[in-house]
């Protein structure tokens, strides 16, 4: 099911034997498009400190709810590793996060999530729950990871989708308008589209951009560059704003921009 980071924003996330806090935030792979992690606001149990959960923990919210459901405890949580949430969160700390809730690693595949297409795939190769502190061996495995992703140059950050929020458009032509939103698919973590505010170019319509259709994305500039014209965007099938495609307006779309629709 589609979603957008709007909608997703201060669900609540519980864990196996109580609730964590709200969602606030999303980090996601600047390679793959795809959510990493869910940036939890702690409620006062644990001083509103942000952790960060895996989408591999989570299960599919119910249609009608504002809740995700976890596989951690809140002593997992607890204990989790420190991360500054503010900042791009890169691949040492990824292996640290996973190396402590003992997941599988999902580099390194061919799918979105290893070789899976999916993090729910992963939720069964689980190598149980975390103690108080890693073992000498979890401590060196985490450490040889970092160092060798490191050496490799293999170190994407994970960017937060709240901080790109204002970023401009940019296509072949010109200024095309400003990122509002994104949606997300919440089975895969993919994210599917970024909503893009036209006002400041054509004002009061709203358009659908696909990470395939990104170029370039300048972080200290705060740009995203598309490989499309302002008038191939502005011909393309509307978006309301309120009611998110399904599949058959998800292809008409990526048809209109000749690329090749997902499966």
């Amino acid at each position: 099911m589609l979603r957008t980071m709007k909608d997703l924003t201060d669900f609540a996330v519980n864990a196996t034997d109580g609730r964590v806090g709200a969602l606030k935030d999303l980090l996601f792979d600047d390679k793959a498009w795809a959510v990493r992690f869910l940036v939890v606001k702690t409620d006062a149990w644990l001083a509103g400190r942000n952790v960060l959960i895996s989408p591999i923990a989570i299960g599919r919210p119910e249609p009608d709810g504002r809740i995700l459901e976890a596989a951690v405890t809140r002593h997992q949580v607890r204990l989790s590793p420190d991360v500054d949430t503010e900042k791009p969160v890169s691949r040492q700390h990824e292996v640290e996060n996973y190396g402590y809730y003992g997941y599988p690693f999902y580099w390194g595949g061919t799918g979105l999530w290893g070789n899976c297409a999916r993090p729910a795939a992963l939720r069964a190769m689980l190598g149980g729950e975390a103690s108080e502190e890693l073992t000498e061996g979890q401590q060196h495995f985490v450490a040889a990871q970092a160092e060798f992703h490191r050496q490799r140059g293999d170190d994407p950050h994970l960017r937060s989708c709240r901080t790109i929020v204002g970023y401009h458009i940019e296509a072949t032509d010109g200024r095309l308008g400003h990122v509002e939103g994104f949606v997300v698919d919440d089975e895969t973590w993919a994210v599917r589209f970024l909503i893009v505010d036209t006002s400041d170019w054509w004002f009061g319509h709203h358009v659908l951009i696909a990470p395939d259709w990104i170029d370039d994305v300048n972080w200290l500039e705060a740009t995203v560059s598309l490989e499309l014209s302002r008038q191939s965007v502005k011909d393309a099938p509307a978006y309301d704003g309120q009611t998110l495609p399904d599949g058959n307006q998800e292809r008409a779309l990526h048809a209109h921009h000749g690329a090749t629709h997902l499966s």
